[in-house]
This record gives C-alpha cells, structure tokens and sequence, in this order.
C-alpha cells in the first residue's frame, strides 16, 4: 500500500500522496493541487539569533479527506493526536526531499539557503474538516539579525501545493529575546498568480525537477532586529 503524505517522487516533481486504504488514488484537476493556509512562529533565541521556524499548515478539505480516510481506528468518529501520529510521520519524512519547502536566506541573498536541521515536535490535529501539520524546523546554526535582514520563503517549487499566509496572525516572534525585532510579510503579485490559471498541466508537466516556477507565488517574511541596548 502506499504511504499517504503531501509529497512523492514524480516525473514533474511533486505529486500528491493520496492514495487511500485500497491504494486508489484520487485524480484531481491542475496546478496547484493542495491548498495550505500558512502560520509561522519565528523562533529567536538570545541576542537576536533565530534558532528555527515553527509552522503550522493548515491543508483545504479535499487534501483532508483523503489524508484521513481509514485512519480512525477505533471508529469513535474523532481523528485523535494518535491515530493522526503516523500521517504527521510520513509528511515531515516525505517534505524532508524537498527542504520542507522553508527557504531562510539574508535578505538579497537567496541562492545562499542556510541549512535546517530534521523537523522536531511534529504533530496533525484535525479540526472543522481540515488537517493542520505542526512542526519546528531547527537552523543548523543560529543566525544572527543585527547585521543584515533574514529572509523565510515558504513555497513548492513545482507550485503542486499553493501555500498563502493566514489573514490573521500570520506570523510571529517568540522566543528568549524579541523585543527590538520586527517581522515584515511580503506577498506574491497577484497579477501573477492569476495568469498562472490560465496555464495548462501539460505546462506544469514539462517542468524539470530544479524547476523554480513557485519561487514567484512565495509566501516570505523578513525578520530584522535592533540591538535592544541601543
């Protein structure tokens, strides 16, 4: 049977990992597939330095009904933190290939991504119909705000899954230390976005596998911080 995640290998990229209990696995229109609502913590711990990022994805009600079919075991009709734990497993492992589709990079330099450590404290609840996939992502290495501004990219290259910040509270600072630090959010063109509709699959099909196209419907926060003593 096949692992049910958010992505798998396929010849264009990314695909959508939805096949259910019987292996069947649902076909779904075009670009982009999955639609996730996007909430994010920027962890920061002393003297400014971020220590990692804290997502927590909210995925629309088709991606859930698939995701979960089966998975209420004792059949209560409640998807509990339990039964949804190898799910959360599958997707943190399976987003693994493809850097989490986090990028964090100093601002004006985002061919330099800084390295992220394996997710930590990853769990999905479900709630209203929909499945939200938490986790934290640690950087290798703290970095440091004071200099130059830090740049966090949330999007799938391949525009499989469409990511789009929530309207309220889309982005916060916590941590040891975040006073002096602000977290400015940035979103793509909307002009863009609405001529990718008329883009068909055979378009997204002949994408290469380093493909950038979803660079440009980029989900991006800029955190910069002043040393509190000044």
């Amino acid at each position: 049977m096949p692992k049910r995640g958010l992505v798998a290998r396929h010849p264009v990229g990314i695909m959508l990992a939805a096949a259910v209990a019987g292996g069947f696995v649902t076909p779904v229109a075009a670009h982009p597939h999955v639609w996730a609502t996007v909430r994010s913590e920027i962890a920061l711990g002393s003297d400014h330095h971020i220590t990692g990022i804290r997502h927590a994805w909210t995925f629309d009600e088709f991606y859930t009904a698939m995701a979960v079919e089966g998975l209420d075991t004792n059949k209560d009709g409640v998807y509990s933190k339990d039964e949804l734990a190898p799910l959360a497993k599958v997707n943190v492992e399976s987003l693994q290939e493809f850097d989490y589709f986090t990028y964090v990079h100093f601002e004006g330099e985002d061919d330099k991504p800084l390295k992220l450590k394996p997710p930590v404290d990853y769990w999905i609840d479900y709630d209203k119909s929909v499945l939200t996939l938490h986790f934290t992502l640690p950087l290798e290495h703290p970095v440091d705000t004071h200099a130059k501004p830090v740049v966090v990219d949330v999007y799938d290259p391949s525009f499989f899954v469409a990511f789009g910040f929530a309207t309220e509270k889309p982005i916060t600072l916590g941590g040891a230390e975040t006073k002096g630090c602000t977290a400015d959010v940035s979103l793509p063109d909307e002009e863009t976005a609405a001529d990718t509709k008329a883009l068909t699959e055979s378009f997204f099909s002949q994408l290469g596998p380093n493909s950038s196209f979803g660079s440009q419907f980029a989900q991006t926060v800029t955190v910069s911080c002043k040393d509190a003593h000044l």
